[in-house]
Order: structure tokens, then C-alpha cells, then sequence
């Protein structure tokens, strides 16, 4: 007989023997957030759900941070400090909770986001969270979703300090735009979120404020809740903004950039993301979207970190293209660069220190140092790159070898090069990399024997003659924590991009992925065709408001106790029907289009009922009296 093994079957067959209480079948601290996922429980009209640690016992949730996913529901506390917490699940009947039923999940251990870089330089914390990651005083909370993006309503002060209400989330940051109201804010996303009405361009949600000194767009964090939100079909914009956050987000299908910065941007930091191809371009690098960060034109003081790029194309261009008044500068570090193409990052006019990223399979360089640029890369770990680090002009940039010389043309960039100092790197089967130790000057980056080694005035890029300006060894250079390019790898893989990962989920082929920059037509089509799972959100008034997908099933077995005969009402059209006992041995089959089960030769007992439809599957606990 089939038998089937599936610790759901134990969870159930406990959660009814212990009085009917919630069924907590997963929970997990993560980065200054914890989650607990729970069964449907029997006349719930809603949950309530507590946590307590960090000198708080017992503190509500919002609702809106409760969701149905339809055969469980899940919650997700955010903005705790770094500590140990637990999360009290209760089900609400009618308007009464239920206290007895109540469970509470083990231990969480909660750990904090790294904040270095340059965002955190001048005094500033990016967001609307303090370093501990709690809530700045003040803070207020936003909950965004397909269904309210549009709808959603928030007052924002004038120059009076007058508070004027706002609907729609682009309306809002139009008027925080004016640069009067600085209250942190803190804007939390739920689920896919697609359509938004006014985006900057058609393809920005959209920070701009009205000029470059006292009224800049500020204090603003943007999350995302759990391990699913989505933007899908545009990116992030910011224009005379400071003190902006990004984190948690899954990027999809974007119009334009990703995330562009473009003009005056100050303090801002992109991190936990996750980044997928974006809208083909008009040209032919621009397949797999134009590019998923893009930063020029004085936007400085940024820390792009621990965000994930699956196979992106042209990742990140930092530094105008006519020029900057002073080299942006800009942190990169402990991002996974998963099988992308090229510019992870492509510099010109920028102070750049790159650390402690994770570099898996790049099929054409890392990174590429051009015109007035310093690039400090730091225990990086590159995994099976064609050029982990190219300089404009010189090294594997311009080496033949049908000549044996370095007399191309070069393909990374026609501009004058950079100068790119390097220490401590890992470099596992990278099969074009030059250093000064193999050539004096036609090399890719100038190896150190320590970090605070400085590169002598002596040294000079081949094409411009620029000189590496040692800005990492200055006085005041912020303080941060690097780890060896082992421990970064296994620190990237674990927590770079969403929560655990995020809910998209892909593999790569090394064999093919490691070498090929053409769109990976599967991994599109799984992106273009993404359907979030979330089916509900509790709301405002305790009980479930919808969002926009399809219907939920409706399926009902009766009477249950039951004797012999077990009926079955539905909306959908059921394929099977298998019935097992708690230890998991299939016990009885029946042919889909059945509306009642004869179950007589069952012996007394607790049993689970597998019922597939064309959409789910779904089980169900019956009694045999």
C-alpha cells in the first residue's frame, strides 16, 4: 500500500488531541523581524497575534501584518532590535478571543541588519529606523497593497505645519516631495503590488523633493512584509531625496531602472532586494531590462547591500556620463551577483569600496574601473568569472591572445581608466585576471599586502594616467566589519535578497549560466507569469478584507464526526480523493466527481482526507465514530 510520509499528519493529529489550539507549524527569527505561520483554525472570524521580548510583553500586532495564504495563515513582526522573542497566536470568534486555544511559537532569535557604508556617513541613519532597528520617535506606518495603492490615505504637514490628507500612495510622496514634512515614514508592502497610478514616467514610485538643501524628500523607509512583496513593472526613483530606504523588496519586470538615482540624492541605502530582469529596452544590451541600479549625477553617500541580481544584464552604472562635480561615493557589499552579465558595478567618477560580495558565475566582467575612478575590492569571493576585475583600457581589457600582446582596442569601456586597488579576494576559476604582480602595468587591479596599504603616486592607469587617490586609508574613512571571502559567500547566500530568500524561487545551471549573458528564457517566463499566493489580509476591522486575485475555494466535508457516509460540497471540480491514516498509509481512493464517501469499513479513529482539485490540494482532518 502507498504510504506517505508528512509531519503535517502529526501536527494535525496533535493539534486535536490538545483541545483544539493553534497548530504553529513554522516560525523564525530573521533580520530585525520574525515570523510564525499557523493552520486555519475551526470558527476563527480572525487572529490576533502578540509578541514579546525586548522589554515588551505581549504587544499586538497589526492586522494588516496578518495574511491568509489559504491552507495557512501567516504573521510577521517588524522593526525589532536585535534579542530573543516569541509570537502568541489567538483565534478571534465573532468578536471574542480564545484564549484557551491560544499557542505560543519557541524562541526567535532576531539579528540586526549591518549598517555600514557610506549611507551612514555625515551624521545621517537612513530611513525611518534607528540603528537598533526600532521605529524612530514619531514614526508613521503605511500598509500598502494592490488593492489600497491608489486608495490609501496619509496627512502631510505644509510649511505651516498644518497636516493636509492625502489619497493614493504617489499623491502622498508628491506632497512629502515639497520637503516640509520630515516625520519618518514608514511604508510596508504587502503582496504583489501592480498597479500604481501617477508613477514618475510610468515606470518610477517616485522620491522627489523640491530642491537640493532644506527641502528634500526624507526619512522614508520602504519594506517589504514577509517574504513575497513585489514590485512588479517598475522600479524606484529618487531626485533631490536624503535618508531614503529600500529593503525587502522583490523587483520585477521594471520599466526603466530598477532602482535610479538620478540627481542629488544623498545618504540612501538599497539593501535585502531582490532583482529580476526588467522590460526589454530599445537596445540590444537592454534585453534583460535597461539596468537594475543606476546612480549618477551627485547621488552620494550610498550603501547598495546584501541585494540579490538573478542573472540581471547590465547591473549596476554609477557616475554620469558627462561628468561629476566630485567622485560619488558609493559602498557595495555583501551582494550576490548570481550568474549576472556585467557592471557589478561599472564605475566613472566614483570613490567605491566593494567588499565581501559574492560573485557566482558572471559571464563577462565584475568589476570595471573607468575615468576618474578609486575602487577599493576587498575579500570578495569570484566564483567561475570570465574577468573578475577589468580596468578601461589595460590588462585582460586589451590583451590578444592570438598576439600574445596587449594591443586591442579594449571592450569594456572606450573611456580613460581607473585605478582599482585590491586585498584579500578569492578568485575560484576565473580564467582572465592580470595583476601587478604578473605585470607592472598592464594588469586589472593593483594587489596590497594589507588594507591600509596606499598605491604609490608612481602608479598610473595606462590610458589617462589617473592616479588612485587612496581615499580608503584617509582619516575619517567610516568603520566597518569585513569578513573573510569564505564567511561573506556563506553570509550571502543565507541572507542576501528577501526574507529566507524570498518566495521566488530558481537554480541555475552552472555549466551553461556561468557563460552565457542571453536572456534564460525559462527563468523569464517564470518571472513574467509570477502569481503571488497571498489570498487575504486581515484588516483595519479585524476581519478579512480581500485582495485582488482569484476567488477562493470553497470546500466543505460534512457531518464530521461522521459514521459511514461523508459528504462533500465544492466549487471546483475535484480530481481525487485519498484517505490516510495518521501514520501516513493510504487507506482508500476515490474517483473525482464523488460528492459522498462511503468510509464504512473504516475502523474508528482519526483520519486525513487528501482532496486535489485542478488548482490545489488540500487536506482535512475527519472523525470516524
Amino acid at each position: 500500500m502507498k504510504r506517505v510520509t508528512f509531519t503535517f499528519f502529526v501536527i494535525l493529529f496533535t493539534a486535536f488531541q490538545a483541545a483544539s489550539q493553534i497548530t504553529i507549524t513554522e516560525s523564525a527569527g530573521w533580520l530585525e523581524s520574525a515570523c510564525v505561520k499557523w493552520t486555519p483554525f475551526q470558527g476563527a472570524s480572525s487572529y490576533n497575534v502578540y509578541y514579546s521580548g525586548g522589554g515588551t510583553t505581549d504587544k499586538k500586532l497589526d492586522t494588516q501584518l496578518i495574511r491568509s495564504y489559504g491552507t495557512y495563515f501567516r504573521a510577521d513582526v517588524l522593526g525589532l532590535a536585535e534579542g530573543t522573542y516569541t509570537l502568541k497566536v489567538v483565534p478571534v470568534v465573532g468578536t471574542v478571543e480564545n484564549m484557551a486555544a491560544a499557542t505560543v511559537s519557541p524562541a526567535l532569535i532576531v539579528k540586526p541588519h549591518v549598517r555600514e557604508g557610506f549611507a551612514f556617513t555625515n551624521g545621517v541613519i537612513p530611513g525611518a529606523y534607528n540603528l537598533d532597528g526600532t521605529a524612530k520617535a514619531g514614526a508613521i506606518i503605511i500598509y500598502l497593497t494592490e488593492a489600497n495603492a491608489n486608495t490609501v490615505s496619509c496627512d502631510v504637514k505644509n510649511d505651516k505645519g498644518v497636516a493636509t490628507t492625502y489619497s493614493g500612495i504617489m499623491n502622498i510622496l508628491t506632497a512629502r516631495g515639497k520637503g516640509y514634512d520630515k516625520t519618518p515614514l514608514i511604508i510596508r508592502m504587502i503582496g504583489c503590488v501592480k498597479t500604481i497610478s501617477s508613477l514618475n514616467a510610468g515606470n518610477f514610485f517616485y522620491f522627489g523633493g523640491f530642491n537640493n538643501t532644506t527641502r528634500l524628500i526624507e526619512n522614508i523607509t520602504v519594506e517589504g512584509v514577509g517574504d513575497d512583496a513585489t514590485a512588479y513593472s517598475y522600479g524606484f526613483g529618487f531626485k533631490r531625496s536624503k535618508g531614503i530606504e529600500i529593503r525587502n523588496i522583490g523587483i520585477m519586470m521594471f520599466g526603466d531602472d530598477g532602482v535610479g538615482m538620478d540627481t542629488d540624492n544623498f545618504n540612501i541605502w538599497i539593501h535585502n532586494n531582490d532583482f529580476f530582469y526588467g522590460k526589454p529596452g530599445a537596445d540590444a544590451d537592454q534585453v534583460k531590462g535597461d539596468g537594475s541600479i543606476d546612480l549618477k549625477y551627485n547621488s552620494t553617500r550610498i550603501t547598495l547591500s546584501f541585494n540579490h541580481f538573478w542573472d540581471s544584464g547590465k547591473v549596476m552604472g554609477i557616475g554620469g556620463a558627462t561628468g561629476e562635480d566630485s567622485p560619488l561615493l558609493v559602498t557595495y557589499h555583501h551582494n550576490w551577483f548570481d550568474h549576472a552579465d556585467s557592471r557589478c558595478p561599472r564605475l566613472t567618477n566614483t570613490n567605491s569600496h566593494v567588499y565581501n560580495n559574492y560573485y557566482d558565475g558572471v559571464a563577462k566582467y565584475g568589476v570595471g574601473t573607468a575615468k576618474v575612478t578609486s575602487v577599493f575590492v576587498e575579500a570578495n569571493f569570484f566564483r567561475g568569472y570570465q574577468r573578475p576585475m577589468t580596468i578601461s583600457g589595460q590588462g585582460s581589457d586589451t590583451y590578444s591572445s592570438a598576439t600574445g600582446a596587449y594591443d586591442l582596442d579594449g571592450t569594456f569601456s572606450g573611456q580613460a581608466g581607473g585605478m582599482t586597488k585590491s586585498y584579500n579576494n578569492k578568485l575560484d576559476n576565473c580564467i582572465k585576471y592580470v595583476s601587478n604582480k604578473q605585470h607592472a602595468t598592464q594588469f586589472d587591479a593593483y594587489e596590497v599586502e594589507s588594507r591600509n596599504e596606499q598605491i604609490p603616486a608612481t602608479v598610473k592607469a595606462v590610458t589617462g594616467g589617473y592616479v588612485y587617490n587612496n581615499f580608503d586609508t584617509e582619516a575619517g574613512f567610516y568603520t566597518y566589519s569585513p569578513e573573510t571571502p569564505d564567511n561573506a559567500k556563506a553570509n550571502v547566500i543565507t541572507y542576501a535578497g528577501r526574507l529566507n530568500g524570498g518566495d521566488f524561487k530558481w537554480s541555475f545551471n552552472n555549466v551553461v549560466d556561468d557563460v552565457s549573458a542571453d536572456v534564460n528564457q525559462a527563468l523569464k517566463a517564470a518571472i513574467v507569469g509570477y502569481q503571488s499566493k497571498l489570498v487575504a489580509i486581515q484588516g483595519e476591522s479585524g476581519g478579512v478584507s480581500e485582495v485582488k486575485r482569484p476567488t477562493r475555494l470553497q470546500l466543505n466535508i460534512y457531518p464530521n464526526p461522521v459514521h459511514n457516509i461523508l459528504k462533500i460540497s465544492s466549487d471546483a471540480i475535484i480530481i481525487g480523493i485519498e484517505i490516510y491514516s495518521i501514520s501516513g498509509l493510504l487507506l482508500q481512493t476515490f474517483e473525482g466527481g464523488m460528492t459522498s464517501l462511503d468510509i464504512n469499513q473504516l475502523s474508528k479513529g482519526i483520519y486525513l482526507l487528501s482532496i486535489k482539485t485542478e488548482n490545489e490540494q488540500i487536506q482535512k482532518i475527519i472523525v470516524k465514530v
